[in-house]
This record gives structure tokens, sequence and C-alpha cells, in this order.
């Protein structure tokens, strides 16, 4: 393990724009009773339209230059010290209970309605790749496969999960490796985190995400997939006869003909942004020691957590005397929770903007009572690609509002290779009317009993 201090700090590591890094940043804030709106802008993914290919090129590994970690620094990297910063951005108090696992929106939306953190249980980070190219994904399996063995040398508690994925990275898949860190054990920095902060007889709730994915595990700490299920395509998409591997490819400046993809598992394995078995092993014996009681979660998925827990945010508002029916639809980093429950409104989160994710929020409205607004907030990806949800299929998600039916034309603007800061959310959510107080913390057993009543019928596990 690299030396206490040595290495880039958390901050540095995890990768700017990821969904786990916005996602602690919001959850923190909204504890503390502020919004997102010093959130900026994640990195750009712009494809550089209409620039030579030398030009587009060296635009592409600027940016990868700017936002991603130098080779050198990979041995460096600290994934103890990664914990710690996620919880020194959390208030100093106790709380009564904790919510731990997979990255999505709602499981943030869930952990600030029970007024409790939020931590991942592993980060992204990208790691430049000078000599590069979208299309060479063995190359990058090369490459990656090296950067991990100079991580997992000093940290031996990971697993790696490298993703080549240019149907929703884009040219950075050709500058960059992106790797996903998860820990294989409750990290020390957690777990000294929870002895101190949680109420004696708090619960801590594991989410973990269930989705599957070809994946090639040569069995040394480092795994790799090309593609990944938040693209919005199949693993069959990724074939070098496929037509959407052709456009997603001739968008990021690469070639079909060149495509060599390594030989992958025939079988699936978790994706991603699943938890690993240690991890949920640690959690559970580290919760059994101290008296806690751990509730796992698993949502095969990601549209039936969100539903489930706009769901509960319905009841929960009622609850408190408020209407529960007005709807904001978030997309990606584009969330405030803070200005959500400032507002009383009810959140369902699409984990990006393909077409499978916002076919996934019609349906739910559909099958809901009606709501009386309807907000939507589109994140742009940055990137094309045929996966993508056109602007008419997201106006139809506001259509369901009775009265109003909102659709943020800042981010429409350039939809879909603009990007948006997150704080464009909080600057349109601070436009809804106030609905103060905030209703009192929700308990954790009627939080399960809404998911259990909630999730049951699409699949949500919950125990």
């Amino acid at each position: 393990m690299p030396a206490d201090g040595a290495g880039p700090a958390g901050e540095r590591v995890v990768a700017a724009g990821s969904t786990a890094r916005v996602l602690v940043a919001a959850a923190a804030r909204a504890l503390r009773g502020a919004d997102c709106a010093d959130l900026g802008h994640p990195p750009s993914l712009a494809r550089f339209p209409g620039a030579p290919e030398p030009v587009r090129r060296a635009a592409v590994a600027r940016t990868a230059g700017r936002v991603a970690l130098p080779v050198e620094q990979a041995a460096t990297v600290d994934a103890e010290r990664v914990a710690r910063w996620f919880v020194e951005q959390y208030p100093r108090r106790r709380y009564p209970g904790a919510v731990l696992g997979s990255a999505h929106g709602a499981a943030v939306h869930l952990a600030v309605a029970l007024g409790v953190p939020w931590l991942p249980a592993g980060f992204e980070m990208t790691v430049r790749w000078t000599d590069g190219a979208v299309d060479h994904p063995r190359a990058a399996h090369d490459h990656g496969a090296a950067l991990a063995g100079r991580l997992l040398s000093g940290n031996t508690d990971v697993h790696v999960r490298q993703v080549h994925c240019p149907a929703s990275r884009g040219a950075l898949a050709g500058a960059t490796v992106t790797l996903g860190v998860r820990w294989q054990r409750l990290p020390r920095a957690y777990a000294r985190f929870l002895a101190a902060r949680l109420a004696p007889d708090a619960s801590v709730l594991l989410l973990r995400d269930a989705r599957t994915w070809p994946v090639r595990d040569d069995g040394r700490g480092h795994s790799f997939q090309v593609g990944c299920p938040a693209s919005g395509l199949d693993p069959v998409d990724f074939h070098p006869d496929s037509p959407a591997l052709r456009q997603v490819l001739r968008s990021a400046g690469g070639d079909r003909s060149r495509w060599d993809p390594p030989d992958v598992s025939s079988a699936r394995a978790l994706a991603e942004n699943s938890v690993e078995a240690g991890f949920e092993l640690g959690a559970r014996e580290w919760t059994g020691r101290r008296g806690h009681r751990l509730h796992r979660v698993l949502f095969p998925q990601p549209e039936v957590l969100s539903a489930a827990t706009a769901d509960l945010y319905r009841g929960w508002l009622r609850g408190a005397g408020k209407t529960g029916n007005r709807l904001v639809v978030e997309c990606g980093r584009l969330l405030d929770p803070w200005q959500v429950v400032r507002a009383g409104l009810v959140p369902y989160w699409c984990e990006n903007a393909t077409r499978r994710s916002v076919a996934a929020a019609e349906w739910w409205l559909a099958g809901s009572e009606p709501f009386t607004s309807v907000d939507v907030l589109p994140e742009p990806p940055g990137v094309p690609s045929p996966a993508l949800a056109g602007l008419p299929q997201w106006l139809a998600v506001a259509a369901f509002g009775r009265r109003r039916r909102a659709l943020d034309r800042t981010a429409a603007r350039g939809y879909p290779v603009t990007s948006v800061p997150t704080r464009r959310a909080t600057e349109v959510l601070r436009n809804q009317p106030y609905d103060l107080p905030v209703p009192p913390p929700l308990a954790v057993d009627a939080a399960l009993a809404a998911l259990r009543d909630g999730g049951a019928a699409q699949g949500l596990l919950v125990g």
C-alpha cells in the first residue's frame, strides 16, 4: 500500500464527472441542507465535428491530458485514501443509517429521504493512453492490464474492471482507459466512519446492480469488457459486423475494419456497476459485529429502483401532508436531491439518455397515478450514439404532466453532443415553488416496506 499521503489525492484519482463522484457530492450537500449550485461541467466528450483527423485527435488528447491520470501515477493510487475522501465530505454527526453500494441516482434520493449518507462500493478512474485508438480494444486491454498490475501491487483488496466503450465515451475511449476500481472488502475508512457516525440502532442498506455483461477475466484482479449496459446497446452490437458498431466508430473517428476485440467468456459476469461479493460480505460481518442490521436491495435494471423510489417519495410526501403530484425526471448527472425535497417533488432518475432508459420512464408514468406537473432534465451525453433517445421521446415524457409539461431548453439545446453541468438541475429546480417544511426523515423499516411493495413485481429484491 502506498505510504499515507503518497500518490494523488482522492479528488484527483476519481474521474471527474463520474457518476459515483457526482452522487457523493450531491448527497453530502443535501445532508448539509445545500444544493448543487457549485457543481460544474463534466469533462467534455465533444466530437470536434468537421475537424481534420489529426486536429480532432490532438484535441481529444488535450482533453484527456487535463482530466486523466498520467500512466506513472497508476502505481501510486491508494484506494483507501479515496474511501477516506468520500467519507470526509459528509457532515460530522450521528446518522440513523447508511446506504452503500452501486452508483444510482435513486439510491441517493433514498439516502436523503432517510437522512443518511450514501457511499459507493467502488470508483472510476481514467488513465492516459497516448498511443491508443478507439478501434483497438485488444490494445486497450493490454494497456489496461499493465496499469491494473501497477495499481494492484499497492492495493491488494480491490478488483479492477476495465471498460472499453466508444458508444458511451466517444473519441476519449481512444485517448484514455477507464478503470472501475471495486473494493473487495469494506474499506477501513468506511468502517471507521460508520463506527463513529452510526446511531446504536442504525441499519445499513446495501444496493446492488444485478446487470450482467460478457467479461474477460484472467483471474489476476483485472477483468475487461467491451461495451457496457449503460451504453443502451447489447453485447452483440459490439461485434465487428454490427451496423450499430459501424455508426459508433464512425462518430468516434474509428474504423470498423480495425476492430479487434479480445476473446471474452461466453458466460456473463456482473457488469461494471455491481458490488464485489467480498464488499458485501465485509459489510455484513462488520454490521453483525456492531449489532447493526444489514438489508440488501438487489435491482435487475436501474429503472426498477428508480420507479420504486419515486413511488416511495410520493407516499412519503403525502404522509407529511403534501400533494406528491409534481414530478421531476432527472438524467445522469443532472440531479439535485436537496432541491427535490425542498420543493416537495417526486424524483425519477434515468441512468442516461438512451431510448431504453427513457422508454422505461414512459412505461412507469403510463402505469402511475397522473402528475399535475412533469419537469424533464435530459442530460446530453456529449457523444452521438444509435442508442440515444431523440428529443421527441423526451417531450413525450413531459407530456404526461396534466397542467405543466416542461423540457429544459438549455439541456435540449445542442443535444446530444453538448455537455451540461450538474448545476443546471439546480437552476431549474430553484424555480419550483417552495414546499416547506421538509418532511421528517423516513424510517428505514417504512422505506424497505415501500420498496418491496413498489418493486417486487419488477424483480426488486429486498432482504
